[in-house]
């Protein structure tokens, strides 16, 4: 694989900081586009070997001249805000998933890039009863939904309008090493290490678990990614996984087992009993399907996590 030059945004994030390792460790010139306020904790072994560029997607001129500094063949746009139940400002959440992007957008208009990932959410969907498909209705349940849809579309749009190498990768529930320590699967993992109780939602709330490095996998397919245009393709591993078989996975890989009370957690607006992507297209377009099962990342993630990784 030739050398590329890449402009990543939400490199401090959890995949994007994994993209990232990768994208350093093969070689290639990586640049992160990151907020002055973006913790750094993920990526501060990292700074030797790449570069970084002070930018808020929300200032076009920041962006503007970021873009023109690196001069990107591949841009990897992973920046969004709304993922968290903390982060629940309206405003803040449009503003940097729509307007964001369509700075970016803009911003390398001019640049004769060979890819632009964008990057979608499995919450554009809403829900459904069967897997999900990238043709099915959208029915957003949140603003951060609604935002992922219409940064989805206006990714769509204006790669086929302006004929540029633009896709969207809908991303599933992404777990493994380097994850926010307050998500569901760290936290599964520290309470078990620590002997901790479990309150839990009920055994069958679902998502399609997809750990990390295989959707940096999906990434960095530069060819394929090269050729296309305007496609929105999920990146899931297609089967579909309980919360009862995440705990057990946990317990198998941390070698230990806790008490745990189900249904003790109130339910969330985004629980469902039936959260999983067709992943027909990704292996059409891509050649691409995720290789690690659930019970072989977990193990991955537990011994990361074993470290005491806090985000600090």
């Amino acid at each position: 694989m030739s050398k590329k030059r890449i402009l990543l945004t939400g490199g401090a994030g959890f995949v994007g900081s994994v993209l990232a390792r990768h994208l350093v460790h093969a070689g290639h010139d990586v640049h992160l586009v990151l907020k002055s306020s973006s913790g750094k904790w993920r990526i501060a072994d990292l700074f030797d070997d790449l570069q970084t560029h002070e930018a808020d997607l929300r200032d076009e001129d920041s962006i503007k001249r970021a873009v023109n500094e690196i001069k990107p063949e591949v841009i990897y746009h992973l920046a969004t805000h709304g993922a968290y139940s903390s982060q629940n400002d309206s405003e803040a959440i449009l503003q940097a998933n729509f307007y964001g992007t369509w700075n970016l957008l803009k911003a390398s208009a001019s640049t004769d890039y060979e890819v632009f990932a964008n990057t979608g959410s499995s919450s554009e969907y809403g829900f459904k009863d069967e897997a999900m498909r990238e043709s099915d209705l959208l029915e957003p349940n949140s603003y951060y939904a609604v935002a992922k849809c219409g940064q989805s579309l206006l990714c769509q749009h204006f790669a086929r309008a302006h004929k540029k190498p633009v896709t969207t990768f809908r991303l599933f529930s992404a777990y493994g090493p380097y994850e926010e320590p307050t998500r569901l699967v760290p936290t599964l993992i520290k309470r078990t290490r620590r002997g901790e109780p479990l309150d839990l939602v009920p055994k069958d709330v679902a998502r399609d678990f997809i750990f990390v490095d295989d959707v940096v996998d999906a990434y960095t397919r530069f060819d394929a990614l090269s050729k296309l245009s305007g496609e929105i393709i999920n990146i899931g591993s297609g089967v579909q996984s309980t919360i009862e078989d995440v705990v057990s996975a946990v317990f198998a890989a941390a070698g230990t087992t806790v008490e745990c009370h189900w249904g003790a957690m109130p339910a969330r607006m985004w629980d469902a009993k039936t959260w999983v992507a067709d992943c027909s297209k990704s292996k059409r377009l891509l050649g691409f399907r995720a290789r690690t099962e659930l019970r072989q990342g977990m193990v991955a993630t537990v011994r990361f996590f074993g470290q005491e990784h806090d985000g600090h």
